[in-house]
């Protein structure tokens, strides 16, 4: 039953439907102030807004160059493919197509405008229009009108722009100067993202940043750990040194994805439409955009807009037909960095800085799905499926010549899987094949050695050919990798060498290391370091199984468990290593940091956890002939270091000691104080309430101090 109204109340709704604004009233009926629309417009008037949105500017219409000037008898059939050629790549308007002609001569202009029904769908299609072949001799340029208009305005003179001043940058470097060698580690929680210094002797992550609603959706280290990356509905924004302040912003509107070339120079951003109110899309559901920018100015160097088919190739296309965000991929390595991505029948490849296509013309390769660039040298690996009496094949390409280092035909191919070395010494290919009755597949490895002459490759087969392989990892900075296959809830972990018995720099040929069956597993992490492994069970059949192993001795080092367990993560030090449960598991999000050898450190437990990252660190600046040396005579710096260690240790212990000293004088304080009070009181006269006034209860309390965890081998 609504609620009466007051007579003031009466007078304010006069007019309006029985019922309001209580609620039980119809919308339809409620009448708004003369010209106030409440903020909500009608359909009529959003399709009028529309409409002169639409006819009032040139924000729709693209100019296309560089077609046959043709005289009145060629014309009209000219004009009809064009008008063609416009509308299949987006709606043209109705009359849309204009077509110039010279009155002097009677022949067309060589060029057109195009209106479409939309921004979007003009910018797509000055995107796809952009270099069409007519024929041999005639090849479009499109470009939005308003853009032509812009360029059209520039001086013929230059006038250079004054010098501004260069702001403060803060050593965005400068946590690697930390006197006792730490590494941070950034942790997302709820609505709360920190960066703490991994502190063990203190057994706890010492606080370094904190910041609430930092991220719209995720954060990502550069790959040096120079700055970190934050990403929001209006694009992309870096932070760096010791207090975090804002080094630069990229706008980029509903971007999802963020990638970095490997001198931190550029970055590349990812973004499509977004479903908005009752589904539908702000643009056409199948536009993306991608920019690249100058990380350190954040100008914006290079864009790509339009649909995702004509992107959507191979491994780049999602499940759903849309494009994957890293189907533009970065090339590795310190030099000048490649951007590249796959065409039909081609790889694109764009250089640095101005990022024009390599030699102004994509690289031919036919039937190409997929590619990996290895991630120390320009080196291109790329997958061209079978078609017709071609077989299948992987190449290694040399860029910038484009050369092709080695290739192998491939056949009966059902799906292949690149996985390059983390130096790029070695360059795995996961190769499934079809058995004759095409009911089940066989899997072999093409094992390509980048660094020997002419590039030999070894094939390599597992015990069982018919066995799953579930997973293959390098051991970084040296010349294993591991394999983990087999069928069921058990699996085995292989381990082998590229180099033959000895081991030595002229030994070649594939070789069993060790292998360990029966493992509750589904994730290989090596060490960045090399020789140590870790086999996590990270999947919920599992139960966080976690073993670590001394792949030079061969030795189980240690076994632990971390249920739910949903990621494994090495420090760049190889010293710790970081297990996460994410917000994935509803139960106990966190995580743990353990030793290399398994000893448990600490925990960070927190509800709501979504990410764990270590701050990478910058390539060494030392020669491999220091390292080599610093290795050798390792005993020489040692006892330094463990004085060092075990001065921290006491420093902790100290600390904790001088805590509980600071507490207890201040519980003597107090008491002293209320005893001073009781015999004033006393003296007063004050006479305390005889015991039988109150109920004297006595409750037990439990408080667990300490808590360590250990595992008991059974003899």
């Amino acid at each position: 039953m609504a609620a009466a109204l007051r007579a003031d109340e009466e007078l304010m709704y006069e007019g309006q439907p029985k019922g309001f604004p209580f609620g039980n009233f119809n919308v339809e009926d409620v009448m708004l102030p003369e010209g106030d629309d409440m903020g909500i417009p009608s359909e009529d008037e959003a399709e009028e807004e529309q409409e002169i949105q639409s006819e009032s500017g040139f924000g729709n219409v693209i100019l296309i160059d560089g077609l046959p000037q043709a005289g009145a008898d060629k014309y009209g059939k000219l004009t009809a493919i064009l008008q063609k050629i416009a509308g299949g790549v987006g709606p043209v308007r109705e009359g849309g197509v204009t077509h110039p002609v010279d009155s002097a001569n009677g022949q067309s202009k060589g060029y057109a405008m195009v209106e479409y029904e939309s921004p979007e769908a003009a910018r797509a299609a000055a995107a796809a229009l952009d270099g069409y072949a007519l024929d041999k001799n005639h090849r479009f340029t499109a470009v939005l009108f308003d853009e032509a208009e812009r360029v059209a305005a520039v001086p013929d003179e230059w006038t250079p722009p004054e010098a501004r001043p260069a702001a403060a940058m803060q050593d965005a470097m400068g946590w690697l100067g930390d006197a006792r060698a730490r590494d941070q580690f950034m942790a997302r929680h709820g609505d709360d993202t920190e960066i703490y210094w991994n502190d063990v002797p203190k057994q706890q992550g010492e606080l370094v940043y904190a910041r609430p609603f930092w991220t719209d959706s995720f954060v990502e280290w550069t790959p040096q750990g120079s700055l970190l990356c934050t990403l929001h509905r209006q694009g992309v924004a870096l932070w760096g040194g010791a207090d975090f302040a804002r080094f630069m912003r990229m706008q980029h509107s509903g971007v999802l994805a963020v990638a970095f070339s490997g001198d931190e120079r550029f970055c590349s951003t990812f973004a499509e439409p977004l479903p908005g109110p009752q589904g539908h899309a702000h643009g056409p559901p199948s536009a993306f955009s991608l920019c690249v920018w100058d990380a350190r100015s954040g100008e914006k160097l290079r864009a790509w807009e339009g649909p995702q088919a004509d992107y959507a190739v191979g491994a780049a296309a999602r499940p759903d037909g849309g494009l994957a965000w890293n189907a533009f991929k970065w090339s590795g390595g310190q030099e000048r960095p490649y951007l590249a991505h796959l065409k039909r029948g081609a790889v694109a490849v764009y250089e640095a800085p101005e990022f024009h296509l390599l030699d102004k013309k994509p690289m031919r390769v036919p039937n190409v799905q997929l590619i990996e660039w290895s991630p120390a040298d320009p080196l291109l690996a790329a997958y061209q499926a079978e078609e017709g009496n071609l077989p299948a094949r992987v190449a290694v390409f040399s860029l910038p010549s484009r050369e092709e280092l080695r290739a192998k035909n491939l056949f009966s191919v059902a799906g292949v899987a690149l996985s390059w070395h983390p130096q790029g010494d070695y360059l795995a290919v996961q190769v499934d094949k079809w058995t004759k009755s095409h009911k089940s597949t066989t899997t072999n490895f093409e094992l390509f050695s980048l660094r020997e002459r002419d590039t030999p490759i070894d094939m390599m087969e597992l015990p069982s050919r018919t066995e799953k392989v579930h997973a293959l990892a390098w051991e970084p900075k040296g010349v294993r990798f591991a394999v983990l296959h087999g069928d069921g809830a058990k699996v085995s972990v292989s381990v082998y060498s590229m180099r033959g018995s000895g081991g030595g720099l002229g030994a070649r040929g594939v070789e069993l290391v060790v292998s360990w069956p029966n493992k509750q597993a589904s994730t290989l992490a090596w060490s960045p370091q090399g020789r140590y492994l870790v086999l996590a069970g990270t999947k919920h059949t599992h139960g966080g199984v976690l073993e670590f192993w001394d792949v030079d001795e061969k030795a189980l080092l240690s076994a632990g468990e971390h249920f739910g367990v949903t990621a494994v993560n090495w420090d760049p030090s190889g010293r710790y290593v970081a297990t996460i449960v994410d917000a994935s598991n509803s139960m106990d999000n966190g995580f743990r940091v353990w030793s290399f050898a398994g000893a448990l450190l600490y925990k960070f437990d927190r509800d709501r956890f979504f990410q764990f990252a270590w701050r990478p660190r910058p390539p060494t600046l030392l020669s491999n002939e220091q390292v080599a040396d610093i290795q050798k005579n390792l005993r020489r710096y040692a006892k330094r270091y463990e004085e060092e260690d075990e001065a921290l240790l006491v420093a902790a212990d100290s600390e904790f000691v001088a805590e509980r000293n600071k507490l207890l004088d201040e519980w003597k304080t107090w008491h002293g104080a209320k005893l001073r009070w009781a015999k004033d009181a006393q003296a007063n006269g004050v006479v305390r309430p005889p015991v039988s006034d109150f109920t004297i209860q006595k409750v037990e309390v439990s408080v667990i101090v300490d808590q360590k965890e250990e595992i008991v081998k059974m003899a």
